[in-house]
C-alpha cells in the first residue's frame, strides 16, 4: 500500500491523547495512530460483505428441519439479522448472502435488504452441500477487485469491524481472520501465530494435538487475491484454503475479546439464547 509522507503540527494535549492509542502491536507509533483514527472517522474502507448461510444445520436438528439455521431466533430476532445489523453499523451495506437448503425462506425474510438498511444479493447453492470455499470463489462476480468481509452466518460476535478492516488494510496480506480464545479448541480451526501472522492453521485437530487455544472466529477480510488461491476443487475454507494461505506468509490474525458464539449445536444455541444481548451493544 503506497503512502505519502506528511509533516503536521499538533497541540500538546492532542499528542498526549494520541499516544494513548499506541500499544506497540496493533498501533505501533504516532503516525500509525493518526492513520488509524482517520480511517475510523472516514469509514472502514470496506463496504461489501459475503455472509455464508448455506449450511444444512444438521447438528441443530430438530430446530432446522423446517427453518434454516440463519433464521433461528436469538434475543428477539433471527440469527442473521444480528449479523446484518452489525455490518450496517460499520458502514458495510452491500451484502451477498450465500444460501442453500431452505434458502428460499432467508430470501423471503430479507428480500433486497432495503427494510434492513442494506442492499442484498444472493448466491444460491441449491440443496447441495457446497462447503465454505466455493461461495467465496463465486463471489468474485460481485466484488471484483475490492477487498471484502466474509461473515459466517451462524456466528454472533461483539467485534469492531472498523478495527478489523483497518488492520487488514494496513498490511499486504491476502486474508485476515478474527480470532478468539476457547478452552476446548479442538472443536474449531486452531492457529499458530508469530506476532499477528498465522504460521499454521489446523481444522478441528485431534485432542492433545492442538496448536493453541486461539481459533478462527468466523469473521474474515479477504483481498481479491483470494480468488487466485481458491481452486474449483477446494470445498472448505478451513481445511483446504486456510492451510495454503498460512504457507504464503500473507495470512494474518486479528484477536478480539468480545462475546462470541458459534451457533452450531443445540447446546451452544441454548447458551446464546440465554446470554446474547445481556450487556451487549444494541445493534
Amino acid at each position: 500500500m503506497s503512502r505519502l509522507r506528511l509533516t503536521i503540527t499538533m497541540k500538546n494535549e492532542l499528542v498526549k491523547q494520541l499516544d494513548k492509542f499506541i500499544d506497540g502491536s496493533r498501533i505501533r507509533n504516532r503516525s500509525h495512530a493518526i492513520e488509524y483514527l482517520l480511517t475510523k472517522s472516514l469509514g472502514p474502507g470496506i463496504s461489501r460483505a459475503l455472509i455464508l448461510a448455506g449450511g444444512r444445520g444438521q447438528a441443530l436438528r430438530p430446530f432446522t428441519y423446517e427453518l434454516p439455521k440463519g433464521l433461528l431466533p436469538v434475543a428477539g430476532k433471527p440469527l442473521l439479522e444480528h449479523s446484518v445489523a452489525l455490518l450496517r453499523q460499520y458502514g458495510i451495506r452491500d451484502l451477498v448472502i450465500s444460501i442453500g437448503s431452505l434458502g428460499a425462506k432467508i430470501k423471503e425474510h430479507f428480500g433486497d435488504g432495503s427494510k434492513f438498511g442494506v442492499a442484498i444479493r444472493y448466491l444460491d447453492q441449491g440443496d447441495a452441500e457446497s462447503g465454505t470455499a466455493q461461495p467465496v470463489r463465486q463471489a468474485r462476480k460481485f466484488f471484483g477487485n475490492e477487498p471484502f468481509l466474509c461473515y459466517y452466518g451462524d456466528v454472533l460476535a461483539e467485534i469492531d469491524l472498523g478495527d478489523l478492516a483497518e488492520f487488514h488494510l494496513s498490511h499486504k496480506g491476502i486474508a485476515t481472520v478474527a480470532l478468539t480464545s476457547v478452552a476446548k479448541s479442538s472443536d474449531w480451526g486452531v492457529v499458530a501465530l508469530h506476532g499477528s501472522k498465522i504460521l499454521r492453521f489446523q481444522e478441528k485437530p485431534a485432542m492433545g494435538q492442538t496448536l493453541s487455544h486461539v481459533i478462527n472466529a468466523g469473521v474474515c477480510v479477504f483481498d481479491p487475491a483470494i480468488f487466485e488461491v481458491i481452486t474449483p476443487k477446494d470445498k472448505s475454507l478451513e481445511s483446504d484454503v486456510f492451510p495454503k494461505l498460512a504457507a504464503t506468509g500473507r495470512f494474518f490474525g486479528f484477536p478480539f475479546e468480545g462475546k462470541w458464539f458459534d451457533v452450531g449445536t443445540p447446546e451452544i444455541y441454548e447458551q446464546a439464547v440465554k446470554e446474547w444481548g445481556k450487556g451487549s451493544p444494541s445493534v
